[in-house]
């Protein structure tokens, strides 16, 4: 049994309600690091703003990156427009709220209503049947809000037009019903002004998956109905604890467990929801830690899993830290008594979700300083974006498929699928066989109807049973913009397998050249693609239609 030290840091007396525990078997490491960041002033170097701490050649990125550190308190100019425009929203009988968003624009709305327990529909994908879904449900009381940090996101682009055509073709005038949240200058801030939308600017010095605490997170959770004063409340109550030079200091602690586990070869991060009301924030984390620290051949990888009893977790790889979070006692110093980290790196976080988004963020940047990278940009993201519009555009060959199995049309980068395989179970066998058995992971990518086909999810569990190894479920095209970076910028340790099919139906994008669908596998082609010239083995699992979703499931199981 790995020898641990255990150490406790908690809120009360501070004015904010936080209790953090902590497992590290390199005590001496540990406390090391966490001496070193308070030598060196990083907290309130972050909270100053000083875009030096992660090197010259991050100075430019930073500079630009670091207004998120006062969220909590400029933030709240925007509380009374957003109170003011769903008083007149619910005047009129609209209730029902839809986002279409990726990424940062997504994310933490969803988990900041689900943790308010308000309803908000979240639009972010180009599965036309999902596509389809939201446009057809009570559109004559929904509103939209279209969020995109560059104004030029051509999935929330899509997204919108369908809405614009939607509403016309209604009789409704999608000024009534459209609000738009981007950044001042973008083309969507011209365009929406243009139309008469209701306009939000957020502040271009945040990136997005910094930004749950913008325009971006704020406005469509308060026109869902979200107490988004509360949630700015319990930041505040944390962001003095977090810009303290201390050696107590949650967010230092946090930033040193990870930073030193990685840099001793631990660079897995397995999140469990441990009682709290918010269980989807593992999927906000994942975008920030991965995308933060994922590049340059290094990173953490997030393994998001549903409980602290889930595989990869029980048990649990000796290149995992195990994270749990939660808003009540049942996320505390117990669970890890009776998990116990193979690795013996743990950490379990007890406190609201404002301030474990705040939290999450300074211990992602002071990671990103151990680590040694920047972690404010995303240098390979563009990449799959750019391999999308290749397809698009008939630049790019169309894959030829590999065999056909009933059902399934199998695809399979080169290099790495025996010739004499003919059936999906012997590829997907195949694909696993290409594990690393101390360092690999398995990645699986689902550009499905997340809602509709929401059992192959399953398949994170059973594949994770199967290998031992740690296993990821992205639902495509949304994990592009959180764990791709990871994917295409992190260790070289993964093998992938992706599933697409056929809808039930295709869907135009309004005034544009291609459908829904043929966006969606352009974006999980052009995504393979950009994997396999890195060298990662890629298998894909192209079904007939979405009744052979059932079939792959029992195939990975």
């Amino acid at each position: 049994m790995t020898n641990r030290a255990w150490s406790t840091v908690d809120g009360h007396g501070t004015g904010a309600e936080f209790e953090l525990f902590f497992g590290y078997p390199d005590e001496a490491a540990f406390a090391s690091a966490v001496e070193q960041l308070v030598a060196d002033r990083v907290a309130s170097r972050i909270a100053a703003q000083d875009n030096t701490l992660w090197g010259p050649a991050a100075e430019e990125e930073a500079a630009k990156r670091l207004a998120w550190v006062g969220l909590s308190e400029t933030s709240r100019l925007l509380v009374p427009d957003i109170a003011i425009l769903d008083v007149e929203f619910r005047e009129q009988g609209l209730t029902k709220v839809v986002l279409c968003g990726m990424g940062g624009s997504s994310l933490a709305p969803e988990d900041i209503c689900e943790a308010m327990g308000v309803e908000l529909h979240v639009l972010d994908s180009s599965d036309p049947d999902f596509v389809r879904d939201a446009l057809e449900d009570r559109l004559d009381g929904t509103i939209v809000v279209v969020s995109s940090k560059s104004g030029g996101t051509v999935e929330t682009d899509s997204q919108r037009r369908a809405f614009e055509k939607a509403f016309t073709d209604a009789g409704i005038d999608p000024a009534e019903r459209i609000v738009v949240v981007t950044d001042p200058g973008s083309p969507l801030e011209k365009l929406a002004r243009d139309a008469g939308y209701v306009v939000f600017l957020a502040d271009p010095d945040v990136g997005g998956r910094y930004s749950a605490l913008t325009a971006f997170g704020l406005v469509p959770s308060g026109l869902a109905g979200a107490d988004i004063t509360q949630l700015l409340d319990e930041a505040e109550a944390i962001r003095p604890v977090l810009e303290s030079d201390s050696v107590d200091n949650p967010a230092l602690r946090l930033g040193a467990l990870l930073g030193v586990a990685n840099l001793a070869g631990v660079d897995k991060l397995a999140l469990a929801s441990a009682g709290a009301p918010f269980v989807h924030f593992g999927d906000w984390a994942e975008q920030l830690i991965a995308e933060s620290t994922g590049k340059d051949g290094k990173g953490i990888l997030p393994v998001v899993v549903t409980g602290p009893d889930s595989p990869n977790f029980v048990p649990s790889t000796p290149d995992e830290v195990l994270a749990t979070f939660g808003a009540g006692p049942e996320s505390s110093i117990e669970v890890f008594d009776r998990i116990r980290p193979a690795s013996g790196w743990g950490v379990s976080v007890n406190a609201p979700l404002g301030a474990q988004m705040l939290l999450w963020e300074y211990a992602t940047a002071v990671a990103g300083r151990i680590i040694g990278i920047n972690p404010f940009d995303q240098p390979d993201v563009e990449s799959a974006k750019a391999a999308a519009r290749e397809m698009l555009d008939g630049g790019g060959a169309s894959p030829t498929p590999v065999f056909v199995d009933g059902p399934v049309t199998v695809y399979a980068s080169e290099g790495w699928l025996p010739p004499d395989v003919t059936t999906v179970e012997d590829a997907v066998a195949a694909l696993l066989s290409e594990l690393d058995d101390t360092h690999g992971y398995v990645a699986v990518q689902a550009y499905l109807h997340r809602h509709r086909d929401a059992a192959l999810e399953s398949a994170r569990d059973t594949l994770a049973i199967r290998t031992g190894r740690p296993v990821t479920f992205g639902w495509g095209p949304r994990f592009l913009h959180s764990t791709g970076q990871y994917h295409k910028g992190g260790p070289p340790t993964g093998v992938y397998l992706q599933v697409t099919t056929q809808p039930v139906a295709d869907l135009a994008v309004p005034d544009r050249p291609f459908t829904f669908h043929e966006f969606l596998t352009a974006q999980a082609v052009g995504d393979g693609k950009v994997l396999a010239d890195k060298g990662r083995p890629v298998l894909r699992l192209h079904l007939s239609g979405p009744g052979d979703v059932d079939a792959v499931r029992r195939v990975l199981g």
